[in-house]
């Protein structure tokens, strides 16, 4: 009965994951959002509003989107919410992608001919969390409003941000999994993969879990940062096991928590470890619901990306708009799964990816 039951809900999201375009344009608005007051400041204190988008640009507007890469399902979401409310709106746009994290000489390279070639507004998800912080001073200089979304920025030049605290993202794993394992109720251990070091996403996520941890039996016993490409996880999954054999969770990324799957099926591991992610795409949430992932926080990804084309429209328009929104933040775990509207957070299973809207 249980196996049954599980195949109908991973049917169940399947059917729901290839819904239209059109299903989800009509159904995200409004929603509830966190707004930080002063902006751009993590620790600030924030209010809850309901976020409703712009009407229609009356003329057409031109707008830049750069992204770290493409190789992931995460990315796909943030790639497929530009551009869903682009076409919604009617705005011209072009979404770059460097590449991977190591490739920071190459996203500055792809934004500057992107404004030289007419961009009104860039949205930047950055590779670094200070590395660009030249680039976009020389940007909103010109007059041109950068809006920093989905990584996160040291800079103060940027006109708005739509993200959450990466650090509660991982304080949302780090907490999941030390409630389970109180102060005195026995040592257990885990190996923590937060991501490519350097990037701002990355270092907040680790202080968040770090911190999350701390005072419970969950007892941290090997850290791995690397770019979130799968075949680099899989190996970095492989070295810790080999370090740890005693592990009783991997926690990480989703392409961290895709590539522990795999490895820990064919060591014949799947019921002695545990894996979390701490962030939520299509093949994640997949997991959570065949009990192959126990649980993953989920900042709302596709959610965040309109929002920073309707923050884009809101400044070009000289129309009112909130400097830092992020939507609520939530966790996701068996137990909750099948109530969860995944389109929020991840793209249809049909979707490809997408880099110029007409």
């Amino acid at each position: 009965m249980k196996k049954r039951n599980t195949l109908a809900s991973v049917a169940a999201v399947a059917c729901l994951l290839a819904g239209t375009a059109l299903a989800a344009d009509k159904s995200w608005y409004p929603v509830d959002v966190e707004s930080w007051n002063p902006p751009f400041d993590m620790a600030s204190p924030r209010s809850t509003i309901s976020y409703t988008p712009t009407e229609k640009p009356a003329e057409a507007l031109n707008i830049c989107v750069s992204v770290p890469h493409m190789k992931d399902a995460y990315w796909v979401a943030v790639d497929y919410g530009v551009t869903e409310e682009a076409k919604r709106q009617g705005v011209k746009m072009t979404v770059l992608e460097a590449g991977g994290y190591t490739n920071l000489a190459r996203q500055i390279s792809q934004v500057e001919d992107c404004v030289a070639s007419g961009a009104q507004a860039v949205i930047l998800g950055a590779i670094s969390g200070d590395g660009l912080n030249n680039l976009i001073k020389e940007i909103s200089s010109q007059g041109i409003p950068v809006i920093d979304f989905m990584n996160g920025v040291s800079s103060k030049d940027i006109a708005a941000k739509s993200l959450v605290s990466f650090g509660e993202m991982g304080a949302g794993a780090g907490s999941y999994i030390a409630g389970k394992h109180p102060t005195g109720s026995g040592k257990v251990k885990v190996a923590w993969f937060p991501g490519p070091a350097g990037a701002g996403w990355v270092e907040a996520g680790n202080t968040g879990f770090v911190a999350a941890i701390s005072g419970s039996d969950i007892e941290l016993v090997d850290t791995r940062y690397g770019d979130t490409g799968k075949e680099v996880q899989l190996k970095l999954v492989e070295d810790a096991l080999q370090a740890n054999p005693d592990l009783t969770y991997i926690v990480g990324t989703a392409p961290t928590a895709e590539a522990a799957i795999q490895v820990l099926k064919q060591r014949g591991l799947s019921d002695k470890i545990k894996v979390v992610s701490y962030y939520t795409t299509p093949s994640i949430y997949d997991a959570i619901v065949k009990k192959e992932v126990l649980a993953a926080p989920t900042d709302l990804a596709v959610i965040q990306a309109r929002i920073a084309v309707d923050q884009a429209i809101r400044i070009l328009e000289k129309k009112d708009y909130v400097k830092h929104a992020g939507p609520k933040l939530k966790v996701i775990d068996q137990e909750n799964a099948a109530s969860f509207d995944p389109l929020a957070s991840v793209a249809p299973t049909d979707f490809k990816p997408i880099f110029s809207v007409e």
